[in-house]
């Protein structure tokens, strides 16, 4: 009952009146249902149960056999999301790029969309990203997508994830299609529909802007996707270095609920670390864990805003961010701070940035530790962590905005 609770709060707070009053209704109707129950009633994905049964990608659609031609220097976008929450780094990345867009005098709709029976509170959710000091502040109009068409003058449909990819396949728009892909989502499911389903999106025809070079190559090596890339980069008007003196603390991005982030891996490696340095000071923060019983003394900052990030990540002389499909931003954000990031090793992480401060070791909880400790035990540790924080300057994400804006400006003019 509690969970429930909770759960029905988190709604409210991140959806809305309306959508929480539409999901009740909807949990009544199923304790009592009518006697014939739809198969879509029965099956739940991310993405719309009749989305994924319409999209036959093996065959051309309008949109690709006659595209839109595109005659304004200006572009109208549509961007097809999940409803974004407060916390969730990935919106906040795709608004960053939006925000470009509007800046270099294009348009953008923010078309919602997802699998849940309740409704989409667009008004509500647009404030949310107003209010909130962890987005930037865009003048996109924000509409809850429920099988419309997207408005008649739009240049290009971006997907933002794999289950909106559904939706802008099907689109009767003729505008050109591109895919705004931040990781490699088949990964996010074990082996089954959910995987093929995501995988199966790369096969659309969309073109790809991808985080990163790691994700444009694999998607044209292994998909023959199109593709282009954008630079990681890290905000140094957020992320600075404050604190110069010698720091012992410790930082790890810790979050259960993206399994892609090796929450258990980084546990198993701190309780490694702790019996190294059993007097080291060690700071949790991505999520509330405190539901969790960890073997080692820590402080759970939980899912923290980012106007917070800069002054934890200055106690911190090393920190623990574990990426097992493509590249956190994190790592460049640690290090503006003078943080010293340890990771798995990988090309997925390695092909993202070639930055020497950053330490790898095999994704051994052992290994992992001593990599750790190693970066504590520098006798030139503050000296190294100013050099860190400066490999960083000047590598904002401007140059990451020019990027995108040139790959999307080519997709548009075919």
């Amino acid at each position: 009952m509690i969970h429930r609770l909770a759960r029905g709060l988190r709604l409210l707070r991140e959806q809305g009146p309306r959508a929480l009053i539409s999901k009740v209704l909807t949990v009544l109707q199923r304790r009592f249902p009518e006697p014939a129950v739809d198969c879509a009633d029965e099956i739940r994905m991310l993405v719309r149960y009749e989305d994924a049964a319409s999209v036959d990608w093996t065959q051309d659609p309008a949109w690709r056999a006659t595209p839109r031609a595109v005659v304004s220097e200006k572009l109208s976008t549509a961007w097809l999301m999940h409803p974004p929450g407060e916390s969730s780094g990935g919106h906040q990345n795709i608004f960053r790029f939006i925000k470009f867009l509007e800046d270099a005098g294009h348009r953008a709709t923010v078309y919602l969309y997802h699998s849940a029976a309740h409704d989409i509170d667009a008004p509500y959710l647009r404030e949310i990203i107003r209010r909130s000091s962890s987005y930037p502040d865009v003048d996109a109009r924000f509409v809850a997508y429920d099988k419309q068409q997207v408005a008649q003058d739009t240049d290009i449909i971006l997907a933002t994830g794999w289950e909106t990819a559904y939706p802008a396949f099907l689109d009767p728009s003729t505008a050109r299609r591109a895919y705004f892909v931040q990781d490699f989502e088949p990964a996010f499911y074990p082996v089954g529909t959910e995987h093929t389903l995501a995988e199966n999106t790369y096969r659309f025809g969309f073109h790809g802007i991808t985080a990163g070079r790691w994700l444009a190559a694999k998607l044209a090596r292994d998909y023959g996707m199109p593709t282009a890339h954008f630079d990681f980069a890290a905000d140094t008007s957020t992320y600075h270095l404050t604190n110069r003196d010698r720091r012992q603390d410790v930082f790890f991005y810790a979050r259960p609920v993206t399994t892609r982030r090796g929450f258990e891996l980084g546990v198993l490696t701190l309780e490694h670390l702790a019996r190294l340095r059993p007097d080291l000071t060690i700071h949790l923060a991505g999520w509330d864990v405190s539901s969790y019983r960890l073997s080692f003394p820590h402080v759970d900052h939980g899912a923290m805003p980012v106007s917070q990030l800069n002054d934890l990540y200055n106690r911190c002389g090393v920190g623990l961010v574990l990426s097992l499909t493509n590249l956190s931003l994190m790592p460049l954000e640690l290090l503006a701070a003078g943080v010293i990031p340890v990771m798995n090793e990988g090309e997925n992480n390695r092909l993202v940035t070639d930055n020497p401060f950053i330490e790898y070791a095999q994704a051994s909880p052992a290994a992992l530790a001593r990599k750790m400790a190693e970066v504590l035990d520098r006798q030139d540790l503050a000296e190294h962590s100013a050099a860190a924080s400066q490999s960083v300057v000047g590598s904002g994400w401007g140059a990451s905005g020019r990027q995108f804006l040139d790959a999307l400006e080519a997709v548009a003019r075919g």
